[in-house]
């Protein structure tokens, strides 16, 4: 299987900031028990959506590529795209069942959901470590997603 063309890691490690200050709010919203911390969940998993489907047009992406990346030198290296767009899909995962179990009455759920997504994100954002992309890479491993190189 053949390697799609590179990205620059930045780009993930920025969208990590945004997600991260998101989640943030989300995780306060919903100690609080405000009802908009399920809208804003659910703008998150929509967000997360994007990011699996179509992540070169996902805002983040855009907003890097336009206004932050032309500022930046050129990154030493490139980064295979398919780690960074999984954990997107974990992210995904992770507020979906929180937006799941909250709509079932589940207490706590919501901002347990937003902080453990929160956790992964910040981890990208403030250290450069992807939880989600670590989790690709071991299921790779694993043979789960074609043969390893590793």
């Amino acid at each position: 299987m053949n390697t799609p063309v590179g990205i620059d890691p930045r780009g993930p490690r920025f969208a990590a900031s945004i997600t991260s200050l998101l989640l943030l709010l989300a995780v306060l919203l919903g100690l609080t028990g405000a009802d908009a911390a399920f809208a804003l969940l659910i703008a998150i998993a929509v967000l997360f959506v994007w990011g699996v489907v179509s992540p070169r047009t996902h805002p983040w992406s855009v907003l890097f590529r336009a206004l932050v990346r032309p500022r930046l030198a050129p990154p030493t290296e490139l980064e295979d795209p398919r780690p960074p767009r999984f954990a997107q899909g974990v992210g995904l995962v992770v507020v979906g069942i929180g937006l799941a179990l909250h709509a079932l009455g589940v207490p706590g759920a919501l901002p347990i959901a937003a902080a453990a997504a929160f956790f992964a994100a910040f981890l990208n954002a403030a250290f450069g470590y992807c939880l989600g992309c670590q989790m690709y890479l071991l299921l790779r491993r694993a043979g789960l997603f074609g043969r390893s190189t590793a």
